[in-house]
């Protein structure tokens, strides 16, 4: 598949699984994150299936974001798939105890950094009249969990600047998706719980939670589709994740 593909995030977890899906179909990939001995790990291991240029990058730095797509190598400057992987949680805690600190490293990454790599990476594929984002958001853009707080925000916002990329790009054929996954077993949980592998391995303990591969798979998917069609929003979950019902606090009298 003739396509450069640029995944944020792709030293694990989603980012990881994605980079190996289109490395397969032997896509021009550039890889950011912020683990350089990462990257280099799947430049590596990547290398002998596809073209492969990594990015030391914290999407949260708008100068370096700008820089870094600026000076994109001539053979992978003309993007056509931005995956807005980079992304995390912090925190478990009621928003009347949750740090700041979290909350704005949550916005400065979950938000500000999707806005930084899109609005680099868009005028291009308008230009070109070709091109798609996809944006990793999560089900807790739609649906609260107690301690989700300004993560789940942030999310609903992944989903909603997804919609209204849509709307701006209307009379062009560049194409916007946002995926919303569920409880999907990577390093999500150890990042939440700053390294508390016990906590992080709790959440996942007795469950069949989704695998990167099947993020992955998903993202292949909607990029592939004929280029008429656009899957504007898709959500994914395990069968063992639902809802449950609504939590009412009952007064005792």
């Amino acid at each position: 598949m003739e396509k450069t593909v640029v995944i944020t995030g792709a030293t694990s977890g989603f980012g990881a699984a994605c980079a190996r899906a289109f490395a397969n179909l032997g896509c021009r990939l550039v890889l950011t994150g912020r683990r350089s001995e990462l990257l280099e790990q799947a430049k590596k291991e990547l290398s002998a299936l596809c073209p492969v240029h990594t990015i030391t990058l914290d999407v949260r730095d708008r100068q370096a974001v700008e820089a870094a797509f600026a000076a994109l190598p001539p053979e992978f400057a003309e993007v056509d798939l931005l995956v807005n992987n980079a992304g995390l949680a912090l925190g478990l805690e009621p928003a009347q105890r949750a740090s700041l600190d979290d909350w704005d490293t949550m916005v400065d990454t979950n938000v500000k950094g999707v806005m930084y790599c899109t609005r680099a990476l868009l005028p291009g594929m308008v230009t070109r009249n070709r091109g798609q984002v996809v944006n990793i958001g999560s089900v807790a853009g739609s649906w609260p969990y107690p301690g989700g707080n300004v993560y789940g925000a942030t999310k609903a916002f992944v989903e909603q600047f997804s919609r209204n990329l849509r709307a701006d790009l209307l009379g062009t054929a560049v194409r916007v998706t946002n995926i919303a996954p569920g409880m999907a077993e990577t390093e999500f949980s150890k990042v939440r719980f700053k390294g508390d592998e016990e906590r992080a391995h709790q959440v996942y303990l007795g469950t069949e939670a989704l695998l990167p591969e099947d993020i992955a798979e998903i993202v292949v998917w909607v990029s592939t589709l004929p280029t008429r069609v656009n899957i504007n929003t898709l959500e994914v979950m395990s069968v063992n994740q639902s809802w449950g019902p609504f939590a009412v606090h009952r007064i005792q009298s």
